[in-house]
């Protein structure tokens, strides 16, 4: 294992533990933080989240951490949102009309339909359909099952970034990529072997 820090970005919206247990049982060398300032010396950045769109970018503004979040992209050092730490990565959500999101990707992030008889939220295991098998996908079989608890899903606006897909419903985006940064709907923490294998593949993996 490369000998990295870690930056976790705490703003208030919770499954903080379950990231770092699967980190601490990786053996990684982390931190959490609520100020924008620590993450300047982090090698690695980790955003989660659960919780609504609008909340939690009012708190990341009133922080401080979504310019650090966007420097530590411009950056090029390893990134990876989780849950709603891939919602926040886009343009908007309807599920807080006029919030902007951080807009490092183009796209939406919309509600699962009413009419179609599925229970929101979505709590539970699906499988990806794995279009970019690198990065945090390295050895991860494609039709590997994955956990997921959402009530909204994204649709990236360039369909080059994304990395795998599934299905609820509507197909949706699971899992984008693109250069330094990688972000998950599903919770790879809470995935079994297989998702502390993706979070090992992103410990390990060369800036």
């Amino acid at each position: 294992m490369l000998s990295n820090v870690i930056g976790i970005v705490d703003y208030g919206a919770g499954n903080l533990k379950s990231v770092q247990n699967a980190l601490h049982f990786l053996g990684a060398d982390y931190f959490v933080s609520s100020n924008p300032d620590d993450f300047a010396g982090a090698d690695r950045m980790i955003l989660p989240g659960v919780g609504a769109f609008g909340d939690a970018m009012n708190s990341l503004r009133e922080r401080g951490l979504d310019i650090a979040i966007k420097d530590f992209i411009a950056s090029g050092k390893p990134f990876l949102g989780i849950c709603l730490g891939l919602q926040v990565l886009f343009e908007e959500s309807t599920e807080s009309a006029g919030v902007p999101g951080l807009g490092i990707f183009p796209g939406t992030v919309s509600r699962f339909p009413g009419d179609l008889g599925l229970k929101v939220p979505h709590i539970g295991w699906n499988s990806l359909s794995i279009l970019k098998p690198g990065g945090i996908f390295t050895e991860i079989p494609d039709q590997s099952y994955v956990y997921f608890v959402h009530s909204y899903y994204v649709t990236a606006a360039d369909p080059s970034i994304v990395s795998a897909t599934t299905e609820y419903g509507p197909e949706f985006h699971a899992a984008v990529a693109f250069e330094n940064v990688q972000a998950t709907q599903f919770h790879p923490e809470k995935s079994g072997d297989l998702g502390i294998h993706m979070l090992r593949n992103f410990v390990d993996a060369s800036s």
